[in-house]
């Protein structure tokens, strides 16, 4: 079984005060190199509430009753999916008919997230597609400028990536694709409740330097090439 939470209100200081859902630690794909150490999730207090989740009840809930309150959402309302967790589905797969139920659970919100699942089937990235035109946008997460760049060539959503814990200005990537820094991050008293620009499909690649106690593995990750 795997497991959700919903918070109605965040107190991440760079989210801002919108909801946020964390997913079980089983989706997340082994694919991901942060997996094995460089995951911000894993900082201590988030790292709690995840394995609490992964745990089941009483603070996990079941995919019914999840979607239930992603749809009882006012309309309209911005939330982030899983601050700690990945698309549903155990591992690098997606589950398409679950990932279909949070799509439809968000009709009229607008929700957005990110994926590091490999995504190797094309079902997978016509699921992927089909929730972005429906307007929950998934974000394609890369290890690096250079796996963003393949990725933006899918051409199925929007991208965002990892950056070395140094990079705080914007770049591009190594085919020319500009990647502009989380405005969250570059800029005073921004947070995703004032930006949104990770829930728009139709916008640059996304860069996120390395942050948390975890960055330092991270950033090495990042740099890679």
């Amino acid at each position: 079984m795997i497991y959700y939470h919903l918070t109605a209100q965040s107190t991440n200081k760079k989210t801002g005060p919108i909801p946020v859902s964390t997913t079980a630690r089983g989706t997340c794909p082994d694919a991901c190199p942060l997996k094995s150490g460089g995951c911000y999730a894993d900082d201590y207090h988030l790292s709690m509430h995840w394995d609490k989740v992964t745990a089941g009840n009483p603070r996990g809930i079941n995919l019914a009753e999840f979607s239930a309150k992603i749809a009882a959402l006012p309309e309209g309302q911005l939330w982030r999916h899983n601050q700690a967790g990945d698309l549903p589905g155990l591992g690098d797969a997606v589950d398409v008919g679950a990932l279909n139920q949070l799509v439809a659970a968000n009709t009229g919100k607008c929700g957005f997230t990110y994926t590091h699942k490999p995504l190797a089937a094309q079902r997978e990235r016509d699921a992927i597609a089909d929730a972005n035109r429906r307007g929950f946008t998934v974000n394609l997460s890369a290890n690096n400028p250079e796996h963003a760049d393949r990725l933006a060539d899918l051409d199925i959503a929007p991208v965002a990536t990892i950056l070395p814990s140094d990079q705080l200005t914007n770049t591009t990537t190594p085919a020319g694709r500009p990647i502009v820094i989380c405005p969250a991050i570059s800029r005073d008293g921004v947070t995703c409740k004032t930006c949104k620009l990770c829930s728009k499909t139709n916008r640059p690649i996304i860069g996120f330097p390395a942050h948390g106690t975890k960055a330092k593995a991270a950033s090495a990750i990042a740099s890679r090439a």
